[in-house]
């Protein structure tokens, strides 16, 4: 079974991994677009452009589906990479989670990058999901740009920005942004109050990794003999996973014992 991710840059590892956990025989390609990133500032027809380019490239190594590990490009291209790829290639998108969020009733945050932050795509989900709940929308500028290069001091800058921005009677959070995923325990320790309890987060990777799987036909197995295979596709060439991405417990995974060890003697 082979499984490709697409995302502008590295934001696609936490599906990735949680594919990997899922099914440790999976082959999985990624693939990123590094000259473009990010996609979030871009017209919907220059990301979408972009977009069907990475797909391209994925789908050129047959997989047997393909995650678009991306809100913002499953916002402005999921239509166009399915009429292109389906149905020879499913194509599984990424929605924040604010539906399960809200079962509890809130207050919830939704934490995303700032061109997602207040668009109507969002704005839909709220109120088709959270109607009746309380919802603060809190943009996280230079969050993602920071993940992406592993810049420690931008990431605390920009989570404790956003944690202000968070009211204190939030409970629950979704990160809107696959990127945030890589560093969820920092934000939860961030936006947690003196002598409150821990707040939930709810991100989108495992959800998406049980669909794409759904989708092959194919059940969770993380008993599974660890063969499957990695295959890094940067801007459509091959390469290998990015430095910034072993900073990640993510990429770390991926990349497999030997870059698990380098990460700690760094």
């Amino acid at each position: 079974m082979k499984i490709a991710l697409m995302d502008s840059g590295i934001g696609l590892l936490a599906a990735a991994a949680a594919l990997r956990a899922a099914r440790p025989d999976v082959d999985l390609v990624l693939s990123s677009d590094p000259a473009g990133m990010p996609w979030g500032p871009r017209t919907p027809q220059d990301l979408t452009a972009r977009a069907l380019a990475c797909a391209e490239a994925a789908a050129a190594h047959r997989p047997d589906a393909l995650v678009v590990a991306c809100n913002t490009a499953s916002v402005h291209a999921l239509e166009a990479l399915r009429a292109r790829l389906e149905p020879s290639i499913p194509v599984i998108g990424t929605v924040p989670a604010i539906k399960p969020a809200a079962v509890a009733g809130g207050p919830v945050a939704i934490w995303a990058t700032p061109a997602t932050t207040g668009s109507p795509y969002q704005r839909r989900l709220i109120a088709e999901f959270a109607d009746g709940v309380q919802v603060t929308e809190v943009a996280c500028p230079g969050l993602a740009d920071a993940l992406e290069r592993a810049d420690d001091a931008a990431i605390d800058a920009a989570v404790a920005a956003a944690a202000e921005r968070t009211p204190a009677d939030v409970r629950t959070v979704v990160l809107g942004c696959t990127h945030y995923e890589l560093i969820a325990d920092r934000i939860r320790a961030a936006v947690r109050r003196p002598g409150a309890p821990a707040v939930a987060l709810h991100g989108s990777a495992a959800a998406v990794a049980a669909q794409a799987l759904r989708r092959t036909g194919a059940d969770a197995r993380p008993d599974a003999e660890p063969t499957g295979g990695l295959t890094v596709l940067l801007g459509g060439e091959p390469g290998e996973l990015p430095a910034a991405a072993l900073a990640y417990p993510q990429g770390r995974a991926l990349a497999g014992p030997q870059a698990s060890v380098a990460a700690e003697a760094r």
